[in-house]
């Protein structure tokens, strides 16, 4: 029970969410203190367990027809009544992990970073719950898919009182949505016919696997254009986004009845991810110390 609950929170993703997070507020604090880490460590386990978990309670019957999963993409218990059990434990632990360190973040800061906070975790909800199903609304998948990970950094700078349309802040958290959103759409590719079988909406199903691969390449391009603007040295980050855009490009001439191939390009994805991150964090304190 306790390890498929584990792997139902994409370990390997865990970073993705808390990284975007802490960074954000300790470039503007400058200080370890409790809200960074409460916050750090919400947005590190809880709210991975949350947004990956119960999208496999609710995407289960597909799941099992979805010949990726059952690995680092997302774990299937194969056994129904043992799925069942194991789709109780994560509701639970959903609720024991994430209601606490939520409650405790809603009375820090500003009726404004509470708000945010509330509307970030509902996106995550809403995007897997029935009836809301955000993941099966083409486009406003992208997007909400995007603001799970652009959320944590948002949360972020309005609980510190930054202004998000500042010169050095505006850049960032709209490329990470760009980014996010190509990521999403990108990962949608592989499944295209699958989910057409299975009567599922998609960014992918309605735009087919080529259309849906030059718009991530679009996205991830667009957000490497809009950290142009940053000033010195936090334009340097306008070369991290290229690389994504390397990797798209090799499935420009994908079809449909290959959508399988792009499987490949999303598991490249996810160890991406590490080195830019690393490049990302040397940036920031770079940028931190005025070494450039």
């Amino acid at each position: 029970m306790i390890l498929s609950i584990v792997r139902a929170s994409r370990p390997v993703s865990w970073i993705n969410t808390a990284f975007p997070f802490a960074a954000a507020y300790v470039m503007v604090e400058g200080t370890v203190d409790a809200r960074l880490i409460i916050g750090t460590v919400f947005f590190l386990i809880p709210y991975n367990l949350l947004m990956y978990g119960v999208n496999d309670v609710f995407d289960y019957e597909s799941d099992l027809r979805n010949p990726r999963k059952g690995g680092i993409e997302g774990d299937v218990v194969r056994d129904r009544e043992a799925a069942r059990r194991v789709h109780r434990g994560i509701v639970w632990a959903s609720a024991i992990t994430v209601l606490p360190p939520l409650a405790w973040l809603l009375t820090q800061g500003s009726a404004a970073s509470s708000a945010t906070l509330v509307a970030v975790v509902a996106g995550v909800v809403a995007y897997s719950v029935p009836v809301l199903r955000f993941k099966e609304r083409p486009f406003l998948d992208s997007l909400t898919s995007a603001l799970h990970f652009a959320g944590p950094l948002l949360y972020a700078l309005v609980l510190t009182g930054t202004h998000l349309t500042a010169r050095g802040v505006w850049p960032i958290w709209v490329a990470f949505v760009a980014w996010g959103m190509a990521s999403h759409a990108f990962g949608a590719v592989q499944d295209v016919r699958a989910d057409r079988e299975g009567g599922i909406a998609s960014i992918g199903t309605v735009m087919g696997a080529r259309v849906t691969t030059w718009f991530a390449l679009v996205m991830y391009a667009a957000a490497s254009a809009v950290l142009l603007v940053l000033p010195w040295p936090g334009v340097l980050a306008a070369a991290l986004p290229l690389a994504y855009v390397s990797s798209v490009a090799r499935f420009l001439r994908i079809t449909d009845a290959t959508c399988e191939d792009a499987n490949r390009g999303w598991r490249t994805f996810l160890w991406l991810n590490q080195p830019v991150g690393f490049l990302v964090t040397m940036l920031l304190i770079v940028s931190a110390n005025g070494w450039l």
